[in-house]
Protein backbone atom coordinates (compact mmCIF):
# COMPACT_ATOMS: atom_id res chain seq x y z
CA UNK A 1 0.00 0.00 0.00
CA UNK A 2 1.43 3.74 -0.82
CA UNK A 3 2.31 5.92 1.44
CA UNK A 4 -1.01 8.20 0.96
CA UNK A 5 -3.31 5.25 0.60
CA UNK A 6 -1.89 4.15 3.92
CA UNK A 7 -2.41 7.78 5.34
CA UNK A 8 -6.14 7.89 3.74
CA UNK A 9 -7.00 4.72 5.16
CA UNK A 10 -6.55 5.90 8.65
CA UNK A 11 -9.35 8.99 7.95
CA UNK A 12 -12.48 7.17 8.06
CA UNK A 13 -11.50 5.34 11.87
CA UNK A 14 -10.32 8.42 13.40
CA UNK A 15 -13.69 10.61 12.26
CA UNK A 16 -16.05 7.72 13.08
CA UNK A 17 -14.74 8.13 16.61
CA UNK A 18 -14.00 11.83 16.75
CA UNK A 19 -17.56 13.16 15.63
CA UNK A 20 -19.19 12.07 18.73
CA UNK A 21 -16.47 13.17 20.71
CA UNK A 22 -16.62 16.21 18.77
CA UNK A 23 -19.95 16.84 19.41
CA UNK A 24 -19.76 15.95 23.07
CA UNK A 25 -16.88 18.52 23.78
CA UNK A 26 -18.71 21.49 21.38
CA UNK A 27 -21.48 20.78 23.63
CA UNK A 28 -19.88 21.29 26.69
CA UNK A 29 -18.86 24.26 25.19
CA UNK A 30 -22.52 25.36 24.12
CA UNK A 31 -23.48 25.33 28.05
CA UNK A 32 -20.88 28.41 28.30
CA UNK A 33 -21.91 30.22 25.28
CA UNK A 34 -25.72 29.73 26.53
CA UNK A 35 -24.37 30.93 29.76
CA UNK A 36 -22.94 33.71 28.16
CA UNK A 37 -25.87 34.53 25.97
CA UNK A 38 -28.62 34.40 28.73
CA UNK A 39 -26.12 36.40 31.07
CA UNK A 40 -25.24 38.57 28.44
CA UNK A 41 -29.20 39.93 27.94
CA UNK A 42 -29.14 41.10 31.94
CA UNK A 43 -26.18 43.65 31.38
CA UNK A 44 -22.38 43.76 30.25
CA UNK A 45 -21.19 43.77 33.98
CA UNK A 46 -22.78 40.48 34.38
CA UNK A 47 -21.21 39.04 31.37
CA UNK A 48 -17.83 39.96 32.66
CA UNK A 49 -18.25 39.06 36.13
CA UNK A 50 -19.06 35.37 34.28
CA UNK A 51 -16.47 35.91 32.26
CA UNK A 52 -13.90 36.36 34.68
CA UNK A 53 -15.26 33.19 37.10
CA UNK A 54 -15.70 31.56 34.35
CA UNK A 55 -12.07 31.74 33.01
CA UNK A 56 -10.44 31.34 36.72
CA UNK A 57 -12.82 27.85 36.79
CA UNK A 58 -11.24 26.83 33.56
CA UNK A 59 -8.04 26.28 35.28
CA UNK A 60 -9.01 23.98 37.96
CA UNK A 61 -11.38 22.30 35.44
CA UNK A 62 -8.22 21.76 32.39
CA UNK A 63 -6.21 20.59 35.74
CA UNK A 64 -9.00 17.81 35.88
CA UNK A 65 -9.07 17.07 32.27
CA UNK A 66 -5.28 16.03 32.52
CA UNK A 67 -5.54 13.94 35.39
CA UNK A 68 -8.78 11.99 33.48
CA UNK A 69 -7.14 11.43 30.29
CA UNK A 70 -4.93 8.52 31.46
CA UNK A 71 -8.04 6.32 31.37
CA UNK A 72 -8.62 6.61 27.79
CA UNK A 73 -4.94 6.57 27.27
CA UNK A 74 -4.57 3.04 29.10
CA UNK A 75 -7.60 1.50 28.87
CA UNK A 76 -7.42 1.88 24.95
CA UNK A 77 -3.69 0.46 25.42
CA UNK A 78 -5.61 -2.28 27.55
CA UNK A 79 -8.27 -2.95 24.89
CA UNK A 80 -5.99 -2.98 22.16
CA UNK A 81 -3.63 -5.98 23.85
CA UNK A 82 -7.06 -7.54 25.01
CA UNK A 83 -6.54 -6.85 28.85
CA UNK A 84 -10.04 -6.68 29.79
CA UNK A 85 -9.67 -7.06 33.57
CA UNK A 86 -7.30 -3.87 33.27
CA UNK A 87 -9.60 -1.71 31.45
CA UNK A 88 -12.32 -2.54 34.07
CA UNK A 89 -9.17 -1.26 36.66
CA UNK A 90 -8.38 1.93 34.65
CA UNK A 91 -11.85 3.05 35.03
CA UNK A 92 -12.28 2.44 38.83
CA UNK A 93 -8.49 3.82 39.78
CA UNK A 94 -9.75 6.78 37.63
CA UNK A 95 -13.23 7.68 39.43
CA UNK A 96 -11.12 7.18 42.53
CA UNK A 97 -8.82 10.34 40.85
CA UNK A 98 -11.68 11.82 39.83
CA UNK A 99 -13.67 12.08 43.39
CA UNK A 100 -10.40 12.58 45.51
CA UNK A 101 -9.35 15.62 43.11
CA UNK A 102 -12.78 16.77 42.43
CA UNK A 103 -13.18 16.91 46.36
CA UNK A 104 -9.43 19.03 46.68
CA UNK A 105 -10.37 21.29 43.53
CA UNK A 106 -13.50 22.31 45.15
CA UNK A 107 -11.72 23.74 48.29
CA UNK A 108 -9.47 25.19 46.38
CA UNK A 109 -12.05 26.83 44.90
CA UNK A 110 -14.10 27.50 48.05
CA UNK A 111 -11.09 29.08 49.84
CA UNK A 112 -9.84 31.41 47.02
CA UNK A 113 -13.83 32.87 46.03
CA UNK A 114 -12.77 34.83 49.33
CA UNK A 115 -9.86 36.10 47.53
CA UNK A 116 -10.67 37.12 44.17
CA UNK A 117 -9.42 40.73 45.23
CA UNK A 118 -6.12 39.22 44.18
CA UNK A 119 -6.58 39.63 40.42
CA UNK A 120 -7.51 43.08 40.73
CA UNK A 121 -10.94 43.21 38.26
CA UNK A 122 -13.03 46.10 38.12
CA UNK A 123 -14.84 46.70 41.60
CA UNK A 124 -18.36 46.01 39.76
CA UNK A 125 -17.19 42.81 38.30
CA UNK A 126 -15.51 41.53 42.07
CA UNK A 127 -18.84 42.31 43.67
CA UNK A 128 -20.99 40.50 40.75
CA UNK A 129 -18.75 36.90 40.85
CA UNK A 130 -19.82 35.20 43.84
CA UNK A 131 -21.83 33.06 44.53
CA UNK A 132 -21.48 32.33 40.86
CA UNK A 133 -17.57 31.61 41.34
CA UNK A 134 -18.65 28.87 44.12
CA UNK A 135 -21.44 27.41 42.51
CA UNK A 136 -19.22 26.49 39.33
CA UNK A 137 -16.49 25.64 41.69
CA UNK A 138 -18.91 23.10 43.65
CA UNK A 139 -19.65 21.24 40.18
CA UNK A 140 -16.37 20.22 39.50
CA UNK A 141 -16.84 16.96 41.22
CA UNK A 142 -19.37 15.43 38.66
CA UNK A 143 -17.52 17.31 36.32
CA UNK A 144 -14.53 15.00 36.84
CA UNK A 145 -16.47 11.80 37.18
CA UNK A 146 -18.91 12.37 34.17
CA UNK A 147 -14.84 12.82 32.44
CA UNK A 148 -13.91 9.69 33.69
CA UNK A 149 -16.75 7.74 32.75
CA UNK A 150 -16.94 9.52 29.54
CA UNK A 151 -13.19 8.46 28.69
CA UNK A 152 -13.64 4.64 29.35
CA UNK A 153 -16.83 4.49 27.05
CA UNK A 154 -14.61 6.62 24.26
CA UNK A 155 -11.93 4.60 24.69
CA UNK A 156 -14.19 0.85 24.79
CA UNK A 157 -15.37 2.34 21.46
CA UNK A 158 -18.95 3.61 22.71
CA UNK A 159 -18.87 7.35 22.10
CA UNK A 160 -22.33 8.19 20.89
CA UNK A 161 -24.17 7.68 24.13
CA UNK A 162 -22.02 10.55 26.27
CA UNK A 163 -22.80 12.25 23.04
CA UNK A 164 -26.50 12.47 23.31
CA UNK A 165 -26.01 12.88 27.17
CA UNK A 166 -24.15 16.04 26.66
CA UNK A 167 -26.88 17.20 24.78
CA UNK A 168 -29.25 16.86 27.20
CA UNK A 169 -27.25 17.97 29.37
CA UNK A 170 -27.07 21.53 27.16
CA UNK A 171 -30.98 21.19 26.82
CA UNK A 172 -31.69 20.85 30.75
CA UNK A 173 -28.87 24.11 31.40
CA UNK A 174 -31.14 26.63 28.93
CA UNK A 175 -34.22 25.52 30.69
CA UNK A 176 -32.63 25.94 34.07
CA UNK A 177 -30.87 29.71 33.24
CA UNK A 178 -34.33 30.66 31.76
CA UNK A 179 -36.15 29.93 35.09
CA UNK A 180 -33.21 30.95 37.30
CA UNK A 181 -31.57 33.56 35.30
CA UNK A 182 -34.70 35.32 34.20
CA UNK A 183 -37.40 33.94 37.16
CA UNK A 184 -39.49 31.88 35.17
CA UNK A 185 -42.08 29.35 36.61
CA UNK A 186 -42.47 31.11 39.73
CA UNK A 187 -39.29 31.30 40.93
CA UNK A 188 -37.04 34.52 41.80
CA UNK A 189 -34.60 36.73 39.16
CA UNK A 190 -31.11 35.21 40.39
CA UNK A 191 -28.99 37.05 37.19
CA UNK A 192 -25.70 35.50 37.39
CA UNK A 193 -25.98 33.28 40.41
CA UNK A 194 -29.03 31.77 38.51
CA UNK A 195 -26.79 30.35 35.76
CA UNK A 196 -24.21 28.87 38.70
CA UNK A 197 -27.70 26.76 40.12
CA UNK A 198 -28.33 25.76 36.52
CA UNK A 199 -24.37 24.64 35.80
CA UNK A 200 -24.44 22.71 38.95
CA UNK A 201 -27.29 21.03 38.80
CA UNK A 202 -26.77 20.09 35.27
CA UNK A 203 -23.61 18.70 35.71
CA UNK A 204 -24.52 16.51 38.51
CA UNK A 205 -27.13 14.89 36.71
CA UNK A 206 -25.06 14.29 33.73
CA UNK A 207 -22.24 12.70 35.81
CA UNK A 208 -25.56 10.41 37.69
CA UNK A 209 -27.02 9.44 33.83
CA UNK A 210 -23.36 8.16 32.36
CA UNK A 211 -23.12 5.88 35.64
CA UNK A 212 -26.37 4.54 35.56
CA UNK A 213 -25.95 4.14 31.57
CA UNK A 214 -22.58 2.74 31.32
CA UNK A 215 -23.77 0.28 34.66
CA UNK A 216 -26.32 -1.44 33.01
CA UNK A 217 -25.15 -1.35 29.19
CA UNK A 218 -24.40 -4.92 28.00
CA UNK A 219 -21.90 -4.12 25.57
CA UNK A 220 -19.57 -2.44 28.62
CA UNK A 221 -20.27 -5.29 31.36
CA UNK A 222 -17.36 -7.37 30.62
CA UNK A 223 -14.91 -4.35 31.50
CA UNK A 224 -17.22 -2.90 34.01
CA UNK A 225 -15.39 -3.23 37.55
CA UNK A 226 -16.82 -6.30 39.65
CA UNK A 227 -15.17 -5.25 43.04
CA UNK A 228 -15.27 -1.53 43.55
CA UNK A 229 -14.36 -1.78 47.47
CA UNK A 230 -10.95 -3.76 46.53
CA UNK A 231 -7.85 -1.66 47.68
CA UNK A 232 -6.56 0.40 45.23
CA UNK A 233 -3.16 -0.68 43.42
CA UNK A 234 -0.78 2.32 44.61
CA UNK A 235 1.72 1.62 41.00
CA UNK A 236 -1.50 1.60 39.00
CA UNK A 237 -2.31 5.24 40.77
CA UNK A 238 1.35 6.10 40.06
CA UNK A 239 1.09 5.03 36.28
CA UNK A 240 -1.86 6.87 35.51
CA UNK A 241 -0.17 9.85 37.69
CA UNK A 242 2.77 9.93 35.54
CA UNK A 243 0.88 10.29 32.29
CA UNK A 244 -2.33 12.75 34.00
CA UNK A 245 -0.29 15.28 36.21
CA UNK A 246 2.35 16.54 32.80
CA UNK A 247 -0.58 16.40 30.47
CA UNK A 248 -2.38 18.85 33.52
CA UNK A 249 0.58 20.59 33.39
CA UNK A 250 0.20 21.17 29.46
CA UNK A 251 -3.31 21.87 29.73
CA UNK A 252 -2.56 24.20 32.85
CA UNK A 253 0.14 26.40 30.78
CA UNK A 254 -2.42 26.86 27.89
CA UNK A 255 -4.94 27.33 30.01
CA UNK A 256 -3.59 29.67 32.45
CA UNK A 257 -2.44 32.00 29.68
CA UNK A 258 -5.88 32.19 28.49
CA UNK A 259 -6.76 33.19 32.30
CA UNK A 260 -4.11 35.51 32.51
CA UNK A 261 -5.44 37.06 29.45
CA UNK A 262 -8.66 37.70 31.18
CA UNK A 263 -7.21 38.83 34.25
CA UNK A 264 -5.07 41.79 32.04
CA UNK A 265 -8.21 42.61 29.95
CA UNK A 266 -9.96 43.28 33.01
CA UNK A 267 -7.14 45.68 34.18
CA UNK A 268 -8.14 47.59 30.73
CA UNK A 269 -11.73 47.79 31.82
CA UNK A 270 -15.05 46.05 32.04
CA UNK A 271 -15.69 46.14 28.14
CA UNK A 272 -12.43 45.02 27.30
CA UNK A 273 -12.96 41.81 29.43
CA UNK A 274 -17.00 41.58 27.91
CA UNK A 275 -15.50 41.78 24.94
CA UNK A 276 -13.00 38.88 25.68
CA UNK A 277 -15.45 36.88 27.07
CA UNK A 278 -17.05 36.61 23.76
CA UNK A 279 -14.56 36.29 21.39
CA UNK A 280 -12.74 33.69 24.25
CA UNK A 281 -16.62 31.26 23.78
CA UNK A 282 -16.37 31.72 19.88
CA UNK A 283 -12.77 30.19 19.98
CA UNK A 284 -12.88 27.91 22.48
CA UNK A 285 -16.18 26.07 20.92
CA UNK A 286 -13.76 25.87 17.36
CA UNK A 287 -10.87 24.40 19.65
CA UNK A 288 -13.39 21.99 21.22
CA UNK A 289 -13.58 20.62 17.64
CA UNK A 290 -9.97 20.10 17.33
CA UNK A 291 -9.84 18.37 20.75
CA UNK A 292 -12.10 15.94 20.02
CA UNK A 293 -10.32 15.08 16.87
CA UNK A 294 -7.10 15.22 18.98
CA UNK A 295 -8.57 12.95 21.71
CA UNK A 296 -9.93 10.03 19.25
CA UNK A 297 -6.10 9.99 17.55
CA UNK A 298 -4.41 10.18 20.58
CA UNK A 299 -6.85 7.02 21.46
CA UNK A 300 -6.20 5.35 17.71
CA UNK A 301 -2.14 6.13 18.63
CA UNK A 302 -2.61 4.55 22.23
CA UNK A 303 -4.53 1.59 20.87
CA UNK A 304 -1.91 0.98 18.13
CA UNK A 305 1.12 0.61 20.93
CA UNK A 306 -0.93 -1.81 22.70
CA UNK A 307 -2.09 -4.03 19.56
CA UNK A 308 2.38 -3.53 18.71
CA UNK A 309 1.78 -2.17 15.27
CA UNK A 310 4.11 1.34 14.56
CA UNK A 311 4.05 1.32 11.33
CA UNK A 312 0.36 2.87 12.07
CA UNK A 313 1.36 5.35 13.82
CA UNK A 314 2.29 8.28 11.61
CA UNK A 315 -0.77 7.49 8.80
CA UNK A 316 -2.71 7.89 11.88
CA UNK A 317 -1.04 11.11 13.37
CA UNK A 318 -1.01 13.10 10.09
CA UNK A 319 -4.41 12.23 8.59
CA UNK A 320 -5.24 13.26 12.00
CA UNK A 321 -3.28 16.87 11.33
CA UNK A 322 -4.28 16.81 8.04
CA UNK A 323 -8.35 16.73 8.70
CA UNK A 324 -7.52 19.54 11.98
CA UNK A 325 -5.92 21.67 9.01
CA UNK A 326 -8.84 21.69 6.62
CA UNK A 327 -11.36 22.04 9.81
CA UNK A 328 -9.62 24.55 11.21
CA UNK A 329 -9.36 26.81 7.96
CA UNK A 330 -13.39 26.39 7.44
CA UNK A 331 -13.52 28.32 10.91
CA UNK A 332 -10.90 30.69 10.29
CA UNK A 333 -12.91 31.94 7.34
CA UNK A 334 -16.03 32.14 9.27
CA UNK A 335 -14.47 34.14 11.96
CA UNK A 336 -13.00 36.04 9.54
CA UNK A 337 -16.68 37.13 6.95
CA UNK A 338 -18.86 37.05 9.97
CA UNK A 339 -17.13 37.90 13.30
CA UNK A 340 -18.81 41.31 13.84
CA UNK A 341 -22.26 39.46 13.23
CA UNK A 342 -21.55 36.67 15.53
CA UNK A 343 -20.21 38.80 18.53
CA UNK A 344 -23.50 40.63 18.09
CA UNK A 345 -25.48 37.46 19.28
CA UNK A 346 -23.79 37.81 22.97
CA UNK A 347 -24.67 41.78 23.45
CA UNK A 348 -26.34 44.85 22.57
CA UNK A 349 -23.76 47.24 23.72
CA UNK A 350 -21.73 48.21 20.27
CA UNK A 351 -18.29 49.09 21.90
CA UNK A 352 -18.15 45.54 23.39
CA UNK A 353 -19.05 43.67 19.80
CA UNK A 354 -16.80 46.58 18.07
CA UNK A 355 -13.92 45.09 20.15
CA UNK A 356 -14.92 41.42 20.15
CA UNK A 357 -14.94 41.52 16.39
CA UNK A 358 -11.41 42.47 16.36
CA UNK A 359 -10.42 39.89 19.27
CA UNK A 360 -12.30 37.45 16.48
CA UNK A 361 -9.78 37.98 13.74
CA UNK A 362 -7.32 37.18 15.62
CA UNK A 363 -8.82 34.02 16.61
CA UNK A 364 -9.17 33.60 12.62
CA UNK A 365 -5.28 33.79 12.46
CA UNK A 366 -4.52 31.36 15.38
CA UNK A 367 -6.93 28.58 14.13
CA UNK A 368 -4.75 26.65 12.33
CA UNK A 369 -1.60 26.50 15.14
CA UNK A 370 -4.07 25.93 17.88
CA UNK A 371 -5.68 23.02 15.96
CA UNK A 372 -2.30 21.93 15.31
CA UNK A 373 -0.65 22.51 18.60
CA UNK A 374 -3.43 20.48 20.75
CA UNK A 375 -3.50 16.85 18.37
CA UNK A 376 0.40 17.16 18.28
CA UNK A 377 -0.38 16.92 21.89
CA UNK A 378 -2.54 14.14 21.61
CA UNK A 379 -0.18 12.07 19.80
CA UNK A 380 2.55 12.39 21.92
CA UNK A 381 0.02 11.36 25.36
CA UNK A 382 -0.59 8.30 23.10
CA UNK A 383 3.01 7.28 23.11
CA UNK A 384 3.22 8.63 26.80
CA UNK A 385 5.57 11.09 26.05
CA UNK A 386 4.32 13.68 28.15
CA UNK A 387 8.10 15.46 29.88
CA UNK A 388 9.38 17.49 26.90
CA UNK A 389 5.78 18.59 25.62
CA UNK A 390 5.31 19.81 29.23
CA UNK A 391 8.21 22.10 29.00
CA UNK A 392 7.12 22.85 25.23
CA UNK A 393 4.28 24.04 26.45
CA UNK A 394 5.03 26.07 29.45
CA UNK A 395 7.91 28.54 27.37
CA UNK A 396 5.12 28.50 24.71
CA UNK A 397 2.39 30.20 27.02
CA UNK A 398 4.27 31.06 30.15
CA UNK A 399 7.52 32.39 28.09
CA UNK A 400 5.93 34.01 25.16
CA UNK A 401 1.82 34.67 25.33
CA UNK A 402 1.53 35.89 28.99
CA UNK A 403 4.87 38.12 29.18
CA UNK A 404 3.88 39.05 25.52
CA UNK A 405 0.80 39.50 26.29
CA UNK A 406 1.61 42.24 28.69
CA UNK A 407 4.22 44.09 27.15
CA UNK A 408 1.72 44.70 23.80
CA UNK A 409 -1.17 44.81 25.47
CA UNK A 410 -0.66 46.64 29.21
CA UNK A 411 2.60 47.73 28.84
CA UNK A 412 2.11 48.78 25.15
CA UNK A 413 -0.53 50.82 23.18
CA UNK A 414 -2.10 47.70 21.22
CA UNK A 415 -4.24 46.94 24.59
CA UNK A 416 -6.70 43.89 23.80
CA UNK A 417 -5.60 43.03 20.11
CA UNK A 418 -1.91 43.16 21.35
CA UNK A 419 -3.05 40.41 24.58
CA UNK A 420 -4.94 38.19 21.74
CA UNK A 421 -1.80 39.03 19.31
CA UNK A 422 0.63 37.34 21.78
CA UNK A 423 -1.63 34.22 22.46
CA UNK A 424 -1.50 33.45 18.82
CA UNK A 425 2.23 33.49 18.83
CA UNK A 426 2.51 31.42 21.74
CA UNK A 427 0.41 29.05 20.23
CA UNK A 428 2.51 28.68 17.33
CA UNK A 429 5.60 28.10 18.67
CA UNK A 430 3.80 24.59 20.36
CA UNK A 431 2.19 23.67 17.47
CA UNK A 432 5.97 23.75 15.59
CA UNK A 433 7.97 22.02 18.45
CA UNK A 434 4.87 19.42 19.27
CA UNK A 435 4.53 18.78 15.59
CA UNK A 436 8.18 18.70 15.23
CA UNK A 437 8.23 15.88 18.72
CA UNK A 438 5.90 13.55 17.04
CA UNK A 439 7.91 13.74 13.68
CA UNK A 440 10.80 12.39 15.65
CA UNK A 441 9.53 9.98 17.64
CA UNK A 442 7.78 8.63 14.86
CA UNK A 443 11.10 8.19 12.51
CA UNK A 444 12.04 4.91 12.78
CA UNK A 445 7.94 3.82 12.05
CA UNK A 446 7.89 5.75 8.52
Amino acid sequence: MSRFHSYFAEVRPTLALAVPIIVGQVSQMLMGITDSVMIGQTGTVPLAASSFGGNVFGVFYVIGIGLMIPVAMFVARARGAARVHDCAEYLRHGLALALGFGVLETLAMGVLGWQLHWFQQPPEVLAAVNPFFWLIGASITPVLVYLALRQFAEAMGRPWVPMFIMLGGVGLNVFLNWIFIYGNLGAPALGLTGAGISTLISRTLGAWVIFEWMRRDPAARASWPKQWWAPLSGARLKEMLRLGLPTSGILFFESGAFAAAAIMMGWLGASALAAHQIAFTCAGTTFMVSLGLSMAAGMRVSGVVGAKEPARLRPIGFSALGLGVIIASVFMVIYLVAGRRVAGWFVDDAAVVALAAQLLVVAALFQIVDGAQVISAALLRGLTDVKLPAIITLVAYWGVAIPGGFYLGVHGKFGAVGIWAALAAGLGFAAIFLGWRFVRLTRLDA
